[in-house]
């Protein structure tokens, strides 16, 4: 449904997106993270004909955005960051007015009445847009790009605004348009992502660094990186040890205590197995190493972990400040990630279970 090749886009002597490639299949959503200035919203600018690309390909439904932009805009329902709205129309003349805009061909009382029942907006379609609130705003944003039931939908930051029930409305309203349309996602919010996609691409300083599907997206990080370790031996010198011990690049002592064994939260640099080292260092040390648990990451801690494989400076900032945070605030957090983990194994230390998602 989506396709593009070997994408590139250059503000003069700065690439915004740097020779991307990647395709999108009917019914699928895809969820497109990077962190500000990646490349996201050009990308989605491109793919929308709102700009032009400096060289490379974009086609929608088999048609070729630089080529047939008309045509293939007629595929395409966008709501961008801030939804294009006329403040002083009332709902009822705005959509109406899209509706003419894009040429629809849908019985336009029955189509506008299906959209507004889906988003939730039947209750206001007769005010004015001004004096609506933030959350009705998107919604009416939302509703504009659903005229004319578009084969492909792209949402950038869909949710910004609403309430939490009106989010989960908004992440069921996602799912089922992914049965009979191609939905492009981009959210800083990662929980999102991990509730509503399939996939998940990932793009840092314009170039795409990982592509996978959301529950297989852990294989973009080359292992393990959080552990809860517990060591018989002196709190404090353990502690320092962990800290200065290459290859870690955060260690903090929890409130867990078993006899003369302390628990420990430690984190590993990206790319390094630390637990055969860490047992040899140990034992040389006369520190039986009673328990070692591996944490799983969320999916917070795997992007960070991919932005920063692909960021030397970033990954030397975090390695600085891991080594050096300490205090009252970092032990909580490192005990509420602990406790987290213990009660779902499988499931997001910072993000919960979504359990409206299921």
């Amino acid at each position: 449904m989506i396709k593009i090749e070997h994408l590139v886009k250059n503000y003069g002597s700065n690439c915004a997106v740097d020779d991307i490639s990647f395709e999108v299949g009917k019914g699928e959503i895809v969820g497109l993270l990077g962190p500000n200035g990646a490349g996201k919203s050009t990308t989605m600018n491109i793919l929308t004909g709102y700009l032009s690309s400096t060289s490379g390909s974009v086609s929608v439904a088999g048609l070729n955005v630089l080529d047939n932009p008309i045509e293939a805009k007629k595929h395409i329902g966008y709501l961008p960051e801030q939804p294009p709205l006329y403040l002083d129309m009332t709902v009822e003349e705005y959509l109406i007015f899209n509706y003419n805009l894009k040429g629809c061909k849908l019985n336009r009382t029955k189509h506008l009445e299906e959209i507004c029942e889906v988003v939730k907006i039947k209750d206001v379609y007769k005010r004015v847009i001004k004096n609506l609130s933030k959350g009705y705003r998107q919604r009416v944003g939302i509703a504009q790009a659903l005229i004319g039931s578009p084969e492909v939908i792209i949402f950038d930051e869909p949710t910004v605004g609403l309430d939490p029930k009106q989010i989960i409305e908004v992440r069921n309203l996602l799912r089922n348009l992914g049965r009979d349309h191609t939905v492009i996602l981009s959210t800083h919010i990662l929980q999102e992502v991990q509730a509503v996609c399939d996939r998940i691409v990932i793009i840092n300083k314009g170039k795409i660094v990982a592509d996978e599907k959301t529950e297989n997206i852990t294989r973009a990080v080359e292992n393990n990186r959080r552990f809860n370790v517990k060591i018989c031996g002196p709190q404090k010198e353990v502690l320092a040890m962990l800290r200065s011990k290459p290859g870690i690049v955060y260690a903090e002592v929890l409130a867990q205590r078993d006899g003369d064994a302390y628990s420990y939260l430690i984190e590993s640099e990206v790319g390094i197995d630390i637990r055969k080292s860490l047992f040899y260092t140990l034992a040389e040390k006369k520190w039986p190493l009673v328990g070692m648990e591996a944490m799983g990451m969320s999916l917070e801690d795997i992007f960070i972990a991919i932005v920063d494989q692909t960021s030397p400076k970033a990954r030397y900032e975090r390695k600085t400040k891991s080594r050096t945070r300490g205090g009252e605030a970092e032990r909580e957090i490192a005990k509420t990630l602990v406790e987290d983990a213990g009660k779902s194994h499988g499931g997001s230390a910072l993000f919960g279970d979504d359990t409206e998602a299921k």
